[in-house]
């Protein structure tokens, strides 16, 4: 499929390449890596990332404003999106053909070329793996800036290599992508540090958590509290993952109120969550996912139900 993929490419001269909405690290890694990546060994063809820009990844890079006209014979590539309802900019069907790379369960199986590989610890990493197979083929090369990308995107989605999808294959990536030339610290300090804002709203996260006796824990942040704190719903989702620290927790799941939905963040040290998730309008990795709650009741449902499954879990 790598090499269906790198012919397709080499054939197109101009690409789109998607991403899904409310990025990720990875999400830009993947893209815009992907981007760069192709500029480096074709610099004659047009290539594009488009979707609405997060200004939390401005550290990374920002996509792309392209004309509806501009797709009329594109080759559209979406990374790191695992359905349609997801893709960022829905002009993603208007392209000549389609191809989908990325990580997650292939539930939505779209695209005229897929590439899905869940056992990657990331979109980025399976970009890189791409180079790889073009430096074999067509003697690809990589760019300082695609391997800065790709590895941002790495770093996002292993949780600085924490995150059990890490393997030994993602450290040998990392590895090779740390010798070319760009500033870690940059990306480092960009993807952690936070305003002083928003470490007061992982203080008030700390300390009004609720945890059962199976390690279940939730907490919620509504649209009042985030006002009170000047902070947009974007911004809190940086702060999901910081209960994972709490001794004893099994799973938990943050609620972000916006103004018509309620943002479900589930995540897990052990339990499948991705099932709940897609039970509540969502989807994801088996230990980190996503899903939409449109009142506190039904929030209240995603609680009792993600109890449930850390009771049988123990």
């Amino acid at each position: 499929m790598k090499r269906q993929i790198i012919d397709t490419i080499a054939a197109y001269e101009t690409i789109i390449i998607h991403r899904h909405v409310r990025p990720d690290p990875d999400a830009y890694g993947s893209q815009l890596g992907l981007k760069e990546l192709i500029l480096a060994n074709y610099p004659e063809k047009k290539v594009f990332a488009v979707g609405d820009h997060d200004a939390s990844l401005t550290f990374m890079a920002q996509p792309d404003q392209v004309l509806d006209d501009v797709y009329e014979h594109a080759l559209v590539i979406v990374t790191d999106t695992a359905n349609t309802e997801r893709v960022d900019d829905q002009r993603y069907t208007k392209g000549k053909m389609m191809i989908k790379i990325d990580h997650h369960p292939n539930d939505d199986a779209y695209g005229d070329l897929l590439w899905v590989e869940t056992t990657a610890s990331s979109c980025s990493e399976m970009i890189y793996e791409l180079y790889e197979e073009g430096k074999e083929v067509a003697n690809w090369q990589l760019s300082d800036t695609a391997a800065r990308l790709l590895f941002a995107g790495i770093v996002g989605d292993t949780g600085r290599f924490q995150f059990p999808s890490t393997t030994a294959k993602t450290f040998k990536v990392a590895a090779d992508l740390i010798t070319y030339d760009f500033d870690r610290n940059q990306i480092f300090d960009g993807m952690y540090e936070m305003e002083q804002k928003l470490l007061n709203l992982q203080g008030y996260i700390y300390q009004n958590f609720t945890m059962d006796e199976y390690g279940a824990a939730h907490v919620k942040l509504t649209k009042e509290l985030l006002a009170e704190h000047d902070i947009v719903p974007s911004e809190a989702s940086l702060l999901v993952g910081c209960l994972g620290s709490v001794k004893g927790i099994c799973s938990w799941v943050v609620f972000i109120e916006e103004e018509d939905q309620i943002r479900v963040r589930l995540r897990s040290k052990g339990p499948i969550i991705n099932t709940l998730a897609k039970e509540f309008n969502g989807g994801g990795h088996p230990l980190a996912s996503g899903a939409t709650a449109y009142s506190w009741k039904e929030a209240d449902d995603v609680i009792e139900r993600l109890q449930e499954i850390c009771k049988a879990y123990h």
